[in-house]
């Protein structure tokens, strides 16, 4: 609940206060009321009530109830409305001008205050309840959003630490090997950095540009690893206005480069497949461990993105011979 007050919780009051003393200023009229009750009574009671609702709103709740002393809870909330509502009654037995033989005494005058007390303040603590509570779920939302972005942030500032330092490997044995192919890798690897930065605070990206993304990281590969891995992206369906999490298929082709290492001039293949609602990235297997053993942190971070941008869940096939992950398309218009 949303312990701070501010302008609309005045103005809630304000209306209601507003609403019941023009029914009250009708019944006093009705009894020809002495001038000094609408002086006194009306303001004697506004500060009774709001005083009951902000004790409980601000105090009693939040402080007692919320570590479970309910017994205390009690104890203090009898007390509350008979002291205040017990001020408010006598003030307003006074200036009524009513015969003091006849006020209330005892165990009459508790039970006189709580049934006060609880009929001023039961309606407009209600509303302001209501009203705080609904504000406490909206900033809890507004917070599990915010969360749910950094976290976001978070796993997308991830990747893997040796991906510049390989890729500047590569570039150093190219420059004196072949200089034309070491500006094109230059100007790939630049075209992936610049992605990267463009897309730093993006959650999804068009798959339009994500493909484009894995194809300059293929050559990447390519250019590094020669005739080791082969690629191949089929697309027998429209691209247009599908999204996938910024960086899923450069996660994807890491993984199958840090898993899989050929085996007898066997190159891995590696298929890219796309239809109406999945992203399917397969590829063969070698059974060798890589000297640099990975704990799949890769996947791990995909899947929990996709906890935080879909309902839908990361789908992985994995038999002796193949490697197939399938991570599903996210229409923006559907999904919101």
């Amino acid at each position: 609940m949303n312990e701070k007050l501010n302008r609309t919780d005045f103005l809630i009051l304000g209306v209601y206060f507003l609403v019941s003393f023009i029914i009250q200023g009708k019944n006093y009229i009705e009894r020809d009321a002495l001038f000094r009750e609408y002086l006194i009574d009306f303001p004697i009671e506004i500060i009774s009530v709001t005083s009951v609702i902000f004790l409980f709103t601000f105090w009693l709740i939040p402080k007692v109830v919320a570590q479970k002393k309910y017994v205390l809870f009690i104890v203090y909330g009898l007390l509350i409305l008979i002291v205040i509502p017990g001020i408010d009654y006598t003030i307003g037995f006074w200036t009524g001008a009513n015969d003091w033989s006849k006020f209330p005494k005892g165990i009459d005058f508790v039970l006189q205050t709580i049934s006060l007390g609880t009929q001023q303040s039961a309606f407009p603590f209600a509303l302001f309840l209501t009203k705080k509570f609904y504000e406490g779920q909206n900033d809890y939302l507004k917070i599990e959003k915010q969360q749910k972005e950094n976290e976001l942030k978070l796993l997308r500032s991830q990747i893997d630490p040796h991906f510049l330092f390989n890729n500047l490997n590569t570039l150093d044995a190219l420059i004196d090997s072949d200089t034309n192919k070491a500006k094109e890798y230059i100007n790939r690897l630049s075209l992936i950095y610049r992605y990267l930065i463009k897309t730093k605070d993006a959650e999804v990206m068009e798959l339009a540009e994500e493909i484009q993304l894995a194809e300059n990281y293929m050559f990447l590969i390519k250019t590094r690893f020669e005739n080791d891995y082969d690629f191949k992206i089929e697309k027998p369906t429209s691209i247009n206005d599908k999204f996938v999490p910024t960086g899923a298929l450069q996660t994807l082709l890491e993984n199958v480069v840090k898993h899989n290492k050929p085996r007898n001039g066997n190159a891995i293949k590696t298929i890219i497949s796309i239809d109406e609602n999945m992203l399917i990235v397969s590829n063969t297997k070698s059974n060798l461990k890589p000297e640099n053993e990975s704990f799949g942190t890769g996947l791990e971070n995909l899947k929990m993105r996709y906890k935080f941008l879909s309902d839908k869940i990361v789908k992985i096939e994995n038999t002796d011979t193949m490697f197939k992950i399938s991570i599903p398309i996210i229409n923006l218009v559907n999904e919101n």
